[in-house]
């Protein structure tokens, strides 16, 4: 009989298969070259094929279905348990076929040439800000030795470029000062680059529908919505807004037992990119609409601002599903009247 189930275990250079048919009983279980997998998968009747969702997963996965298999992807963690005593690529790959197959099981959808393709953005421009960072620590330190100091914060950095130009501060050597300016430059040219990636990402928001209707909600701006559009495409593979909060991590990590519950801090689970923006976005409309939201405004009362901040990135989590799943636009509540005002 043939393959119904397989399990793939990416690697390299070196592939693991592991089939089993309908009945469960392993008809393959084989070791294939980088060059031969699809190969491999061209000659084989139409299967069901996991694989974790890992480096270089998507791309196997929009090749291998082009064959006309159903491709799973699932995230390592939830194979992790059907490894049997040692690891190795047999038993991963057994694992994989097994975990596969269980009805219960949450799969990752396997993104587009495009999707990957606004990722690739995303994460040059972040190794970017990263590398902005490294010549303003740099720059501080530097100065500081020689007495030129200023507040903290990259917007400031200005103060400390503008009396490095200065040529009447008599407190910096002119050879450190030629040094300095190496930084200097280094630090503009990241910042060129930088600009020019967030251009390119507010036009291809422009462009795409779903990212213009996401952009209607506040908090949520270009940078947001295409990194969003990009990693969770329609919103379909989450039941409700609630799952897409919980594995953005935006929920409180639960240990509860015997009927207690018991909640601590969020979870951060999911993706921290995604999580870190939309804190972010949460806590510019804190800032600026605290008083025109009720909603807000009862829950500072109550909680902290950073607990506030972390309630509203769920929320927004929450409406980023009903905008992408329902495709409309976001829809500002209306206050409703207090009886005094009626």
């Amino acid at each position: 009989m043939h393959a119904t189930t397989i399990g793939l275990d990416l690697a390299k250079s070196l592939f693991q298969v592991h089939g089993v048919d309908a009945r469960g009983k392993v008809v393959v279980a084989k070791r294939l070259r980088r060059d031969t997998v699809l190969g491999f998968f061209a000659t084989l009747p139409p299967c069901v094929v996991g694989m974790e969702a890992c480096a270089t997963a998507h791309h196997w996965a929009r090749h291998i279905a082009r064959f006309g298999h159903t491709v799973r992807l699932m995230p390592p963690q939830y194979v992790k348990p059907y490894v049997k005593r040692h690891k190795n690529d047999q038993a991963d790959a057994e694992a994989i076929c097994e975990a596969v197959q269980r009805p219960n099981m949450r799969f990752v959808p396997a993104k587009t040439e495009e999707q990957q393709s606004t990722l690739v953005i995303h994460r040059v421009r972040g190794t970017l800000v990263h590398q902005k960072t490294q010549p303003i620590n740099a720059l501080r330190g530097h100065l500081a030795e020689f007495g030129i100091v200023a507040p903290k914060g990259a917007c400031k950095v200005v103060e400390l470029t503008a009396r490095l130009a200065d040529p009447g501060e008599e407190r910096l050597p002119e050879m450190a000062r030629a040094l300095l300016q190496v930084l200097v430059e280094q630090l503009r040219d990241t910042e060129r680059r930088i600009a020019e990636l967030d251009a390119r990402l507010r036009e291809q928001a422009k462009q795409d529908e779903s990212c213009r209707r996401l952009m209607t909600i506040p908090g949520v701006g270009p940078i947001t919505a295409t990194a969003l559009v990009a990693t969770i495409g329609d919103g379909t593979a989450f039941a409700s807004g609630r799952h897409l909060a919980a594995w953005l991590g935006l929920v409180p990590r639960q240990h509860s037992s015997g009927g207690r519950e018991q909640l601590g801090a969020i979870s951060k689970a999911g993706d921290g990119y995604l999580r870190c923006m939309l804190v972010n976005g949460a806590r510019a409309v804190l800032r600026w609409w605290r008083t025109s939201s009720p909603w807000l405004a009862k829950l500072l009362e109550r909680r902290p601002v950073n607990v506030a901040v972390v309630a509203l990135a769920n929320k927004t989590a929450r409406i980023v599903w009903a905008v992408l799943t329902r495709g409309e636009t976001y829809r500002r509540p209306t206050p409703t009247a207090t009886p005094a005002e009626a």
